[in-house]
């Protein structure tokens, strides 16, 4: 099974991942591999280095699509296809639903548009579901100025582009759970982590949440 977290920066991705993997190898026996995107794999890591590095200054929107979309293609047939093969659950931070929002929505290139080529890019494999855990951005920058991420030099090139894009952005991500609500799981992040884990782990999908491996 596949399983992916969105959400704008700050909202928790990490940590909900961390205690989900507890959860299914733990409780449920399964085997668990955890990715995030860009990333994951040697190229997947230089690519995100190029996208995410400050210094490299901004990039149109095109240019990140297809950055985005090469890392996510060799993550897709070198990692994801293996290990979801193997009968392993695969957690993803990030994934297809990113770039729609990010490139598509907030970057005009269009929905439509960026789903297309995302198909063409992950051969069709989508997440089972998507965790999409929602805060408001003033939540966001307040978890942020506590860890000290708000310093200079302390963020990312995505998150150089500020408040309002990021306000965009989770614009963005509401729509689409309101527009492919099969494929979201519409989480409450403001909480302590415990609480939003529970939540994560009640809209689980029924067969993994209900079975251990080999039963």
């Amino acid at each position: 099974m596949f399983l992916a977290f969105e959400g704008i920066d700050g909202c928790g991705k990490s940590t909900q991942i961390g205690l989900l993997v507890d959860y299914l190898e733990q409780e449920l026996g399964r085997d668990v591999v955890v990715l995030k995107e860009p990333g994951s794999t040697p190229l997947g890591e230089s690519i995100r280095s190029l996208l995410l590095e400050p210094g490299h200054g901004d990039l149109e929107p095109e240019t990140e699509l297809f950055l985005f979309m090469a890392a996510r293609s060799h993550l897709v047939r070198q990692v994801i296809a293996p290990a979801l093969e193997s009968g392993a659950v695969v957690l993803c931070d990030r994934f297809l639903w990113s770039s729609v929002v990010y490139q598509g929505m907030a970057g005009g290139l269009g929905v439509e548009t960026v789903l297309k080529i995302g198909r063409l890019a992950t051969g069709g494999i989508l997440p089972d579901r998507t965790f999409l855990l929602d805060i408001p951005v003033s939540v966001s920058y307040a978890r942020k100025v506590e860890q000290g991420k708000v310093q200079e030099g302390a963020v990312n090139r995505m998150e150089e582009k500020g408040r309002r894009f990021q306000e965009k952005v989770r614009r963005g991500f509401l729509v689409l759970a309101r527009r492919f609500p099969r494929q979201f799981a519409l989480i409450d992040a403001r909480g302590a982590p415990a609480d939003v884990q529970g939540q994560v782990r009640r809209r689980l999908p029924r067969r993994l949440r209900l079975s251990r491996a080999g039963k």
